[in-house]
């Protein structure tokens, strides 16, 4: 999937997975797979503004909201 981004919600963690073009939803306590989510090309950086993840896409040029 090739991580590039992390961040953590305060219950999740969410990695952006540059090849494949999602981000997925991580549980912090185990680390298992709770949901995989299609965002934009190329997605790198992640952020949590405490409601909503954010997900920059450097090959679409785009920011994408979950």
């Amino acid at each position: 999937m090739s991580p590039s981004g992390v961040a953590f919600d305060g219950t999740s963690v969410w990695v952006a997975n540059y090849a494949s073009a999602t981000v997925s939803k991580l549980r912090a306590t185990d680390g298992a797979l709770l949901g995989t989510f299609p965002v934009g090309a190329s997605p790198g950086f992640v952020a949590v503004d405490g409601a909503n993840v954010w997900v920059t896409n450097g090959g679409s040029g785009t920011v994408s909201k979950r």
